[in-house]
């Protein structure tokens, strides 16, 4: 899993063939870069759990990990998704869902209760911003910004929340105007819609892509195109530890990840491998 000229954990899917063609890159947002919503799943899981009928017999725990498990297998997709799912659950266990929509504003009503501590600091300076980055994050983004590379975010959140924490984090010079993020017509927008269209409009093959993500959407949709996929399973809890999530190394793996980080400590390092360029 470690190898020269790497100093922490980096896990390749097979050989690595160069791409030097690359010059379009797509980030995820929230675990890949930011850590302002670190946690989200202690507010979705407990959400989840007491939103659905419980079953004859059924203990909490057991309820719990089914949440998790639906929560979890659609990481990296609209937010929206994953309340459809919940209602489609509550439905099955002979309960009367509510409209998803309604279930995906609760979670944002408790989800902003955990974080609104984080985006005032941020805001009034009591925090420092880079610390909601995932740990060497900002320097990969220069390295890449000084390729002349294309960077491209997309991330489930909803687009007014993406672009007002990329502000909030000093990110927006690297992606402007290439910011994607989830809309009320959610059928309108996907990670995979943002792939077709850069390549549409920029007349490339799938081979000039390079993603980096931590959902299994982004890395899969890379993959269909003939990508380049960097998997960051960020132990977004423990920012700068340098060890994988191991949920999201295997998940990630198993949707044809070609490398897997824990965050961007040998960002350069893999950058040259990626680029062809002499270590």
């Amino acid at each position: 899993m470690q190898a020269a000229p790497f100093t922490g954990l980096v896990e390749f899917n097979g050989p690595l063939r160069p791409r030097p063609q690359i010059g379009h890159v797509l980030f995820d947002f929230d675990g890949t870069l930011s850590l302002i919503r670190e946690g989200w799943p202690e507010v979705m899981v407990p959400m989840f759990v007491e939103m659905l009928p419980q079953l004859p017999g059924e203990t909490e725990a057991e309820r719990r990990r089914l949440a998790y498990d639906d929560i979890m297998r659609l990481n990296g997709k609209q937010t929206i998704y994953q309340m459809i799912q919940l209602a489609e659950r509550i439905k099955e266990r002979g309960g009367s869902p509510r409209d998803p929509i309604w279930y995906k504003r609760e979670y944002s009503r408790r989800l902003d209760e955990r974080i609104r501590s984080r985006i005032s600091g941020i805001q009034n300076g009591s925090l420092l911003r880079d610390s909601f980055l995932v740990y060497g994050a900002r320097a990969l983004l220069e390295q890449l910004a000084q390729r002349g590379v294309k960077l491209y975010l997309a991330s489930g959140t909803d687009e007014a929340f993406v672009k007002h924490e990329v502000e909030l984090l000093d990110l927006t010079r690297y992606f402007s105007p290439h910011i994607y993020g989830a809309l009320d017509d959610y059928k309108s927008f996907s990670k995979k819609m943002v792939i077709e269209r850069i390549l549409r409009e920029n007349r490339i093959p799938g081979d000039r892509l390079l993603s980096f993500g931590d959902g299994y959407v982004e890395i899969q949709n890379t993959k269909e195109v003939g990508g380049l996929a960097v998997a960051v399973a960020s132990d977004e809890a423990h920012n700068g530890s340098g060890a994988m999530d191991e949920w999201k190394r295997k998940r990630l793996l198993g949707v044809g990840a070609d490398v897997v980080i824990p965050d961007y400590r040998d960002g350069l390092a893999l950058l040259k491998l990626i680029f062809g360029e002499a270590p």
